[in-house]
């Protein structure tokens, strides 16, 4: 079957929790002008300006996955030589949980790429295989006491010694029911017997089975492996012809999304790790592939490897309305509004004056973005916060209450609004849930009646604090004056 692009949903990827082993490798990037031939042999002469260090290999895999905002463990092996203490800093900087084995008998792997005007003109590799039983045996410790805390493995393997025998490994995530993603390089498949998910490319896929001169063969030849082999998933990744998802009992053709290319380096890693973390977020299997397909899209047109945002997925995905997550007027919202119903994404409203904002709001914002796809949260004003609450209020400003939600997880976008009411919103934006926090029954939730109109859902949401804001502010106002004074000085 051959699908049309389509918008994916994108899943709670923060939710998520995966597990890397592999080979973590250093990406080192030499970039300057060119203008002449080497007197010594037919070479152009590079004056180097500008260096770059990224990750490479594994722990790639783990930035793309750390980048779309999920957690990740990353096992791997590095030596004790400056390259394996620069991975390490950036790994820290990127606040990846990184367990790796350090050896002295290994030297941390670098590729060195020298390029100038954007042209790659050199690569220049530096690793020395190594052969060890006792690291490979303290991977596989470290990997089991890791399992049950995970939702998902990926191993990245590129034959450089980590996964010496992956299958070793397959078999104790499958003990442990975690589905297991393979980037294979080997064209050794019985290295990978018993995998969830196997992401070849095209050639490497070929390497495997033998030329497909067809996609009805490449098919064909892709479900024999699928039974031959105990796989469950087949992605083929086919450069400008898109991507093709085989199972058993279901094909599915993507086409490519539509890019100037300009590398395809490191484009491997984004695919499966942005499978790896769709998946463990709870997507399913065709809206991660489609994630992936449009991920990769955007890889592609990077130098290097480099890992592909959250907010680049989310933009590529709905389009300009990314651009206009967290405070909107109302322009932005009616737009955002109407190119999410169009793609027939779930709205969730809710409304408060947060104030103080504390763990019973954290808690109703969370249980109120679970209802649907997306949260919006409409805030009173200063002057209507006055008039509901009296002249002492609001303790915080409209833009710092705004600001302070907009960073919050669960929310997606947060209006304000003047009157004393949200009437006004829910009428102009007719979302498909209002989700109201308290101790409210349905009928007494303002607005109720205006989205019940439509047809949509009302919710209240329970969640079992007893917090307010307006106790909070008077058990403050009760503070003895020195205990206000210490209170004043630790908010500065």
């Amino acid at each position: 079957m051959h699908l049309s692009l389509r918008e994916p949903s994108l899943p709670p990827f923060h939710t998520a929790r995966l597990l890397v082993i592999g080979d973590v490798m250093l990406d080192r990037y030499w970039l300057g002008n060119t203008s002449r031939v080497s007197p010594e042999a037919p070479v152009p002469i590079v004056n180097v300006q500008e260096r770059e260090e990224r990750l490479g290999g594994a722990a790639n895999v783990a930035c793309n996955i750390r980048q779309l905002g999920s957690d990740v463990t990353l096992l791997g092996v590095i030596g004790f030589d400056e390259a394996g203490e620069h991975l390490l800093a950036e790994l820290k900087a990127m606040h990846i949980h990184a367990d790796l084995y350090q050896s002295k008998h290994v030297s941390t792997v670098v590729k060195l790429r020298v390029l100038s005007k954007h042209q790659q003109l050199l690569r220049m590799d530096f690793e020395k295989p190594y052969l060890d039983d006792r690291i490979e045996a303290e991977l596989l410790t470290r990997f089991k006491g890791a399992l049950p805390s995970v939702q998902l493995v990926i191993l990245s393997d590129y034959l450089k010694g980590t996964l010496r025998h992956p299958d070793v490994f397959i078999r104790a995530a499958k003990a442990a029911n975690v589905p297991v993603l393979v980037d294979p390089k080997s064209t050794d498949v019985h290295r990978y017997n018993g995998a969830t998910w196997l992401t070849p490319n095209l050639k490497e896929f070929e390497n495997m089975v033998g030329q497909c001169l067809n996609e009805e063969e490449m098919v064909q030849k892709g479900q024999t492996l699928l039974r031959s082999h105990d796989l469950q998933h087949l992605l083929i990744t086919r450069s400008e012809a898109g991507m093709s998802l085989i199972e058993q009992d279901n094909v599915v053709h993507l086409p490519a999304v539509s890019h100037e290319i300009y590398d395809v380096t490191g484009a491997g890693d984004t695919v499966i790790s942005t499978l790896g973390a769709a998946l463990a977020s709870g997507a399913s299997s065709l809206d991660a592939v489609r994630l992936s397909n449009i991920a990769a899209g955007i890889a592609v047109t990077k130098l290097g490897a480099t890992a592909v945002s959250l907010q680049e997925l989310t933009r590529a995905c709905f389009g300009n309305c990314a651009h206009a997550f967290g405070r909107v007027d109302e322009t932005q919202l009616l737009a955002i509004v109407k190119q999410l119903r169009a793609s027939g994404k779930k709205m969730v409203f809710t409304n408060g004056c947060y104030d103080i904002i504390h763990a019973g709001h954290i808690a109703s914002l969370q249980m109120a973005k679970a209802l649907g796809d997306y949260l919006i949260v409409a805030v009173n004003s200063d002057e209507s916060i006055k008039a509901l609450k009296g002249q002492h209020r609001p303790i915080n400003s409209l833009t710092h209450r705004c600001q302070v939600l907009a960073e919050l997880r669960a929310v997606d976008w947060v209006i304000p609004f003047a009157d004393s009411t949200p009437k006004r919103l829910l009428n102009l934006i007719k979302p498909e849930v209002l989700a109201k926090g308290g101790d409210y029954t349905l009928d007494q939730v303002v607005g109720a009646d205006i989205v019940r109109s439509y047809g949509g859902e009302v919710h209240v949401l329970q969640h079992g604090i007893t917090l307010s804001t307006t106790n909070l502010i008077r058990n403050m106002q009760s503070l003895k004056p020195e205990h206000q004074l210490l209170v004043t000085e630790d908010e500065h």
